[in-house]
């Protein structure tokens, strides 16, 4: 496209910030409660940044294949890109700054967010390839039940299936099974593997808003208002049956999170496509090498986590030593961190756009 949706990309951009605004507190014993994780059922603000980056794949997604043919090229440029950010996410979960620098297989994490990114653009690429709108509809609405169905309804360890805690239910019975000691936790995964499945349909969502934003509709932003309001409240209904929660990734969960989606999505496109109002321009800087942004905070991050200075690590030592202050809580120390890190990653993104420089993962 010519005239690009700025929108679009400022969403993309405002996601991956907050992605790393909420990964890198000062310290996790000192974190306002909107910028921490649902306990488990629920949600927070940040338990609709992950979704919206999956909604927001989908979304790029119809821009990026509008025109490509469904052939073998197409496929392995598809499969060639879902392989590099597994390898990614892998790379992250294994490494560690110690020779030979990589953790002892037992320890390594396989399920990830990378890896997520990657399994979701997959199938919504090719979904989205190979099939019109209704049947999309179709797909999405048989991921959503049939995951329903299968966390609802089919008994682990020969006790009925509940949504507490691990293990007593499918997805994270599966996880242990499946994954073993290479999950996040001992008795489940965030990322892991049958909650995959409706976050496939996370991203089909999106690409329903792209498809909208391409259409000739006059009241883009309207629609997408009235859909957003439409998924939230059918989300929050079925959360009477199915709970909306992030670490399961419900389906529940999934109708909320990207209502909110496609109304955040609709004010940004208000704003900037139809008002033509100037903003949000940091964004859109790091929107345009997202994947890279996020994978150098995450590797940095973890670098500064093993560095040791004294009893603490190189990012403690930062923090008690520059942010810690009398006069301050350590609530807003560990935000003013955390945002430090966040200015660093936008003036990066701005020197790669200036530079015109955009790596493709």
């Amino acid at each position: 496209m010519k005239d690009r949706i700025l929108s679009v990309d400022i969403f993309r951009g405002a996601t991956i910030v907050l992605m790393i605004l909420v990964n890198t507190p000062g310290t996790w014993s000192n974190v306002f409660p909107p910028l921490l994780h649902a306990k488990w059922h629920g949600y927070t603000p940040t338990d609709l940044v992950f979704p919206f980056f999956l909604f927001i794949v989908g979304t790029s997604i119809v821009f990026a294949y509008q025109n490509k043919k469904t052939n073998s090229g197409t496929y392995k440029k598809i499969s060639i890109r879902t392989l590099k950010l597994i390898g990614l996410g892998l790379f992250l979960g294994a490494f560690t700054i110690s020779f030979p620098f990589l953790k002892e297989f037992s320890a390594i994490r396989f399920p990830g967010v990378l890896q997520r990114i990657g399994v979701v653009f997959f199938f919504a690429a090719i979904f989205f390839l190979n099939f019109r709108w209704k049947t999309l509809i179709v797909i999405t609405v048989g991921l959503l039940v049939g995951y329903w169905l299968l966390m609802t309804l089919i008994p682990v360890n020969d006790i009925e299936s509940t949504l507490d805690r691990a293990p007593n239910n499918l997805a994270n019975w599966l996880d242990v099974k499946i994954f073993g000691s290479h999950n996040y936790k001992a008795d489940y995964d965030p990322e892991g593997f049958l909650s995959t499945i409706p976050s496939i349909a996370s991203s089909i969502l999106g690409i329903f808003t792209g498809l909208i934003l391409l259409s000739k509709q006059k009241k883009k932003a309207t629609i997408l208002f009235g859909l957003g309001g439409v998924l939230l409240i059918v989300g929050h209904l079925w959360d009477l049956v199915f709970p909306i929660n992030k670490a399961l990734w419900t389906s529940s969960f999934v109708l909320v999170t990207a209502g909110w989606a496609n109304i955040v999505l609709a004010l940004i496109y208000y704003l900037t496509d139809i008002k033509k109002i100037q903003f949000g321009s940091i964004f859109r800087y790091a929107g345009a090498n997202a994947i890279v942004v996020y994978f150098l905070s995450s590797f940095i991050s973890k670098i500064m986590g093993q560095i040791k200075i004294g009893d603490t690590s190189l990012h403690g030592w930062l923090f008690q030593n520059i942010y810690v202050q009398n006069f301050m809580s350590m609530e807003l120390s560990s935000l003013l961190y955390g945002l430090s890190v966040v200015a660093f990653y936008c003036l990066l993104a701005y020197v790669l756009y200036k530079k015109k420089i955009f790596i493709k993962v």
